[in-house]
């Protein structure tokens, strides 16, 4: 099990981080807010350590709405219906397979409005979504799923990608390679939500002030 969970936490995390950065080329003032908040909270020191990351909202918030977008598993494990039962005017037989679209949950306008395909991580600073929890407690947001059957790895991904992430920002500027261009944000077909190609970016070291 411990093999499952690191493997699979590892996969899912790079994942993430990957859509998370792309996302962040896509929109320069979220990443320079990032990038700005992590600089200075970590001003002195020479690395990103864990207990550092209780100082950066803001990464959390771009991870969240990053895993709002892309969440890594688009479609939760199958549940079997013990009952039958009617939802939103659909009758649901028992024994009918049941698959939870986390994919379409995240971009319900609904709950997030009119911009909910758009990336925008102040999203959660506003407003009733701003309370939302993905940690299974608020349906409206389930990247892991929720209830006894939820994402075993959550708190090993999740510390995986804020290091990752904040590190990733504290050390270095990041660049498109030829400048602005559009990048191909589309997904590849599969069990999880992957980047359909390459994410090339240009990095350059930045030496932290001791």
């Amino acid at each position: 099990m411990m093999r499952d969970l690191f493997g699979a936490g590892s996969e899912t995390s790079a994942s993430t981080l990957l859509w998370a950065m792309a996302e962040l080329m896509r929109e320069p003032a979220a990443l320079r807010r990032a990038q700005a908040e992590v600089r200075g909270a970590l001003a002195g020191q020479s690395r990103v350590r864990e207990e550092s990351l209780q100082e950066l909202p803001y990464l959390r918030l771009v991870i969240k709405e990053t895993l709002r977008l892309h969440a890594t598993l688009p479609l939760l494990l199958p549940r079997e219906c013990r009952e039958a039962s009617r939802v939103l005017g659909y009758d649901v037989p028992q024994g009918a397979m049941v698959l939870v679209n986390v994919w379409a949950i995240g971009r319900d306008a609904v709950t997030f409005g009119s911009d909910a395909e758009e990336f925008r991580p102040e999203r959660f600073e506003e407003g009733a979504v701003a309370a939302l929890d993905f940690r299974g407690t608020d349906f409206e947001l389930v990247p892991f799923g929720a209830g006894r059957r939820m994402c075993p790895g959550i708190t090993f991904g999740l510390a995986v990608i804020e290091l990752a992430l904040a590190s990733l920002l504290f050390h270095f500027d990041w660049e498109l390679p030829g400048g602005t261009t559009e990048l191909d944000m589309a997904e590849a077909l599969g069990i999880t939500a992957k980047r359909k190609s390459d994410l090339w970016l240009h990095a350059t070291v930045i030496i932290p002030p001791l």
